[in-house]
This record gives C-alpha cells, structure tokens and sequence, in this order.
C-alpha cells in the first residue's frame, strides 16, 4: 500500500503506546498521513479538534489511536456499562468500517469492549447485548443511538452510561447534516457530559457545520489538511490528488454497459440519483453485463443492507449502486460522470465553484444499442417493467430537487430521449407529461396491461385485484395532489424544514448580509452563463474578484 508519507510513527511529539506501534506495524502503516499527524498530538493533549480534509484521508486512525490513549490514561478504569468513547456517523457501511478498525487495535487491550449501534438490525437486540457484554467504545449511527436513549424502560439506562465519556468523534459532520440528523445530534449532545473531547471531521466546512462546531466544541483547534505534491498545484481542491476525474456525454446507459464490460475484472461503485434507479439499472447489468457479480444497495433496505455491503467487500470484482471510496490513504482511483448533453456546463460549475476539475474522457469503444434488451426483459416480466416506470418517475422528481436547480432544470429535459435512455414501453401518466405530445418517442405496441409478473403468486393477487375492481367499478386511490407535478410536491420533511426556515427568520437570519450578497452574485453570474451572455472566462473573472471569504486560524 502506497501511503503518504509524513513521518514515522515515533516521530510524533507524544509517544505512542508500545501496544498500538505493535498493531500499527502488523497493518503495515509505516507513515503516518498529514491529518494523523496533524490531529493525534492535539487530540492526546486534550484539545479540542476541528478538522477538514479529504475522503479518504487516513481520519479513522486520527481519532481511533487517540481514543484508545485517552481512556488508557483514565485515573479511573472504566467499568463494564461505562461509556468512555463514542464515535457517531452518517452511514451504516462507515460505521462498520470504523468498527473493523477499532476492532483491529482494542484485540491488544482486552480491557476495552465496543459495540456498534446501526439500522437494519432489532434494537431489542441492541440492548440485549449492551446489558450483557457492556461497552466501553461505542461506534453508531445517529438513529439508532438517539433510539437507544429512549430505551430505560427496555432496561437499558445509556444517558448514565455516558456520564463516563471522555471523547467524541463526529466523523463526516458535513454529511450528517446533509442527511438530516440535525436534530438527532443536537438530542445525542444533550445528554453528554460537557467535560469531553470532541474531535469533528469533515471534507467541507459549511454555515451549518460551524453551528455545531460552535455547540459540541470548547475552543477548538482548527485544522485544514492539504495534501501534499500532487495537489501542490491545486491546493484548494476538494477531492483527493490522486483522484482522477472524468466526465463523458450523451447515450449514458449504453455507454455505462460498454465501460463496465470492458473493465470485468476491476472493482467498480455505481451510483445513480434515486432508489428506484437502482432497483431498476441493477436488474438490467445483471443480465447485461455477464460473469460478474452485482449488488444492489440503497437507503430504503434494511436488513439486506448489511450483508449485501459485507458481501461486496469480500468479492475481488463487481458492481454496486461514490467516488469518496476510492484514492484512498495515497492510493490511485478514478471517477467517471455520465451527463446529458444539456448539463456540460455542470462540468464549469464543479471546476470553479466546488474545486472538482473534471477531464472529458476519449470515446468508449465497442459501444453497442443494449436498451432493446432491457425492454425485452421488461415485455417478459412486470416486474421489470414496474421498476422502469418507477425509475423514470423517480429520475424526474430527483432531478427537480437537484441543489444545482440552474443547470439541472425539469423544463430543459427532453422527455422523449429520457424515455427512451429509460428503454420505457410507453411513457408513464404524470402532470409533468400532461397535455403534451412526444413526437420522437414511439410506444411499443404490446399492451402493457397484459404483461405478467414472473412471480406466481404476485401474478395471481394482481388478477385478483384487477377483478375486485372491474366489479366494483373503483379506482385506486391516488396519494399525490391533484394536478400539481410530482416532482414539486413537498415531502413532510420538506415542509417542515420549510416552516422552521421561516421560524428562524422571524427571529433573526444566522446568514450575514454580506454572504448573502455574495450568494446572489454568483447566483446571478450563473444565470448569464446559462443564458450565453457572459463568456467561461468572464464568468471565472467576475466570480474569483468578488469579496473573499475569510481564511480560517489554526491551519497546518
């Protein structure tokens, strides 16, 4: 494994238990990477740690190796139902990760047990174990462990098992706020100490993420980790230096089955925009790409999630439904973007405004028409041809909620060429499709109520629901509001978020009018950009000469 180098181990201002050298050196970490090195002193003399740097940056051993220095050092050893290090983050397959990880250097120190706490499992289960093994370590996801809280009646009493805590690690905090556990974290912080450490990771800093700052941290060192040769040249940029980023426009799918046939034996991470693209793009490589295995995963399973995730690992090649998990610790990787021709300028946008240059790549070769096949798969089974049709919908409403609303805008997409991208039978009944006529997007003349289910069983109960209703003469009820676009309608958590905005603003806005000023700017510079009324090169100008933001203290 190719690492960074930036010093050895025991060139660390503080030395390092002999116990953790032993495991590092089994694991073959020879150098430590700039954000160890950077926050494993500062941790290991009770500092507080904010820290932003890359994915795939070496954060886990940065708070891993000085939880386990911290509770060594404790004056009092932590009993069996006491909490000394708690490590909260956004998704199940990192929190297992880290998991693995601690697990790796705590087999020197049987005094310390841990537990992880994630969805897809019976909490019941959860607590079960916690009242039968304790923890000292506990790594979780902030869903489960806000439930835990709430589980005394259940015999599980966390909120004084925490009293004990000496350290917490936020790990990905911009993406816990992204993902909505604002208010989870602000539960889970309530009910620990004060006199803590707190380490808090992330890739970005945002308005938002400095409000938590601001709440679970007490005089934080700040650190902003750049990294080093490579990125020399582009020290602002947001991705790891041996990241390579590619985009390629037109015929997305066809040409995603091409790229993925000629690379059988690499190890590849596929993500598409909803759950039902997955479901529905996952079934077709299946069958398209042959000799390789394909693991469907997104955020609606649930105890499938788990295994399908462990399964992954373990293979040496296959596809699955983000970039961040490749060029990792030093190593080399490579991400392709697959765009409509109408969202090129999405390339300039992620090159100036998020630091994410992208390179257009060569053609792919041997790229072959493969959407007649998945229609035929559609024609053999509703199943098939029901993910179609929620794919397709789902793709719409996604794209109408998309944060870059003015590249990627609902009124520029061409329904017809999207449909048949989707390899649709016919077009689904939308509002967005209402009233309108499709010219270039021809139907399949099967009808479409006469394709059967595969399944026996699903076959037989949607006949027999299609009889109850011819006898009955009823619809079935529609559960969207009537004559408004799907993909404007507000979802419950929309609207809220929407009401607390409001809230928030009656009672003072946190945003400076400075920022503001500057949000609208580049708004409006994006605009005349879109529109052809500024050149690229004016377009850089005007954004790069506005008011700079402020640098952050404590760089390293």
């Amino acid at each position: 494994m190719a690492n960074t180098a930036d010093g050895t181990w025991d060139s660390l201002p503080v030395k390092l238990n002999e116990k953790i050298l032993e495991t590092l050196d089994e694991l073959k970490f020879t150098h430590m990477t700039p954000v160890q090195s950077a926050c494993i002193p500062l941790f290991m003399s009770n500092k507080d740690v904010a820290a932003e740097a890359v994915t795939g940056s070496g954060k886990t051993l940065a708070f891993v190796i000085p939880i386990i220095e911290l509770l060594l050092k404790r004056e009092e050893k932590l009993k069996k139902m006491q909490v000394g290090a708690l490590v909260v983050t956004p998704t199940r397959e990192l929190a297992l990760q880290i998991s693995e990880v601690m697990e790796q250097f705590i087999q020197k120190f049987p005094q310390f047990t841990q537990i992880l706490l994630i969805g897809g499992s019976n909490p019941i289960e959860d607590v079960e174990k916690f009242k039968d093994q304790g923890a000292n370590i506990v790594i979780a996801t902030p869903g489960r462990l806000e439930d835990m809280f709430r589980r005394k009646s259940d015999g599980l009493d966390l909120a004084s098992s925490v009293k004990s805590l000496d350290v917490l690690v936020l790990d990905e905090a911009d993406r816990l706020l992204d993902m909505g556990f604002e208010a989870s974290l602000n539960t889970i912080l309530s009910y620990l100490p004060k006199q803590r450490r707190t380490g808090l990771f992330s890739a970005t800093q945002t308005q938002e993420l400095e409000k938590l700052v601001r709440a679970g941290l007490r005089n934080p060192v700040r650190i902003t980790v750049k990294e080093k040769g490579l990125a020399a040249a582009a020290a602002t940029q947001k991705t790891p230096s041996r990241l390579s980023n590619y985009y390629t426009v037109k015929d997305k799918f066809n040409n995603l089955v091409a790229f993925l046939r000629q690379h059988k034996h690499e190890k590849h991470l596929v993500f598409f925009s909803t759950c039902a693209c997955v479901e529905y793009y996952g079934r077709a490589l299946e069958v398209l790409v042959k000799k390789v295995t394909v693991h469907c995963i997104h955020g609606k399973m649930k105890n499938k999630r788990n295994s399908i995730f462990a399964d992954f690992r373990t293979l040496k090649s296959a596809f699955v439904h983000r970039c961040g998990r490749t060029a990792r610790i030093g190593n080399y990787g490579n991400a392709l973007v697959f765009l409509l021709p109408m969202e090129e300028s999405y390339v300039n946008f992620l090159s100036i405004n998020q630091k994410c240059p992208l390179q257009k790549m060569n053609p792919i070769s041997d790229v072959v028409d493969v959407l007649p096949k998945v229609k035929a798969m559609a024609v053999a089974d509703r199943a098939m041809f029901d993910r179609g049709m929620r794919a397709f919908v789902s793709y719409v409403q996604a794209y109408a909620k998309h944060e870059c609303s003015l590249i990627f805008r609902v009124k520029d997409l061409d329904f017809a060429s999207l449909a048949r991208g989707f390899a649709l039978l016919r077009l689904p009944k939308m509002p967005e499709l209402r009233g309108k006529t499709f010219p270039d997007f021809t139907e399949m003349t099967v009808d479409t109520d006469t394709i059967r289910y595969k399944d026996k069983n699903r076959e037989k109960q949607r006949q027999k629901m299609l009889a109850e209703q011819k006898d009955k003469m009823i619809l079935p009820k529609k559960n969207f509001q009537k004559n408004k676009a799907w993909s404007k309608q507000k979802t419950k958590k929309e609207r809220r978020k929407k009401k607390d905005a409001k809230r928030k603003h009656d009672e003072g806005s946190d945003v400076e009018d400075e920022d503001m000023k500057e949000l609208l700017n580049d708004t409006r510079l994006l605009k005349k950009l879109k529109k052809g009324q500024i050149s690229e090169e004016d377009f850089e100008t005007q954004l790069t000469s506005g008011p700079k933001s402020k640098h952050k203290t404590g760089e390293q």
